[in-house]
């Protein structure tokens, strides 16, 4: 099957006041995603986002796309991971698998810092009803 592209979407960038906002929307404090000092220990460099908001991001996109009643299945793995400055770029594409009633969809979603090469950090598979 020819792959179709369905949409494609940035957000972003990204702020620290984006990733301390869903911080306390979905409760997670962990100090990798607001501490400077903790994650440079930690060996991550920076702060990172969480990825339930990388994959919650994908998921409203995806949802605005085809309507969130015909969402019938979402799944999510993370690849990489996005940080402040960040802007994610979500692509969807027609995946095979496909029947009368359902729609598989492969998402892949890109994070990259402006002027910088596009790295992957998360890629999906969703089901939607026809």
């Amino acid at each position: 099957m020819t792959e179709r592209t369905l949409f494609s979407r940035s957000i972003g960038p990204l702020s620290r006041a984006d990733i301390v906002r869903y911080a306390g929307a979905g409760g997670d404090f962990n100090p990798l995603h607001h501490d400077e000092t903790f994650a440079t220990r930690a060996g991550l460099g920076s702060v990172i986002a969480h990825g339930l908001l990388t994959a919650g991001l994908t998921g409203t996109a995806l949802a605005e796309h085809v309507g969130p009643l015909r969402l019938r299945r979402y799944a999510v793995r993370y690849t990489g991971q996005v940080r402040p400055g960040d802007t994610l770029t979500i692509t969807a594409s027609e995946a095979d698998g496909e029947s009368d009633e359902t729609m598989r969809i492969a998402l892949e979603v890109t994070a990259a810092v402006e002027d910088s090469a596009a790295r992957p950090v998360l890629t999906a598979t969703a089901e939607v009803g026809r």
